[in-house]
């Protein structure tokens, strides 16, 4: 059974950091290329980052120069390090992942190209 679990989440200030992780399980982790979505509230899901198998990133414009998407093999783990966090960022923030031969580059922000997601995260940042 796959689970990928979210933890991290919580209230900050404007310009304050967090640091979310999604645990997987039932996954070869190795091989899936791993995905940090949010949805704001009446607002559909958005794409944040990817990082493929091979540890290549891409980021949405927003949240470059901010935010860090890392994995770690070892641990099953994916990691987003927020920084800079701005009142526009809250959201719940959920992982998603993919077997990675069947991870698309121009799709990588389409809901529909990931197999398994977590429950998600909720991060406030207010003012």
């Amino acid at each position: 059974q796959v689970q990928l679990v979210e933890s991290g989440g919580g209230s900050v200030q404007a310009g304050g950091s967090l640091r979310l992780s999604c645990a997987a399980s039932g996954i070869t982790f190795r091989l899936y290329c791993m995905a940090w979505f949010r949805q704001a509230p009446g607002n559909e899901r958005e794409a944040v980052a990817i990082i493929n198998v091979g540890g290549t990133t891409t980021k949405i414009d927003s949240v470059k120069g901010r935010f860090t998407i890392s994995r770690d093999n070892t641990k099953n783990t994916l990691y987003l390090q927020m920084d800079s966090l701005k009142p526009e960022d809250t959201a719940m923030y959920s992982c998603a992942a993919q077997v990675g031969w069947a991870c698309q580059s121009p799709s990588w922000t389409k809901t529909e190209m990931y197999a398994y997601w977590g429950q998600g995260t909720q991060v406030t940042v207010s003012s």
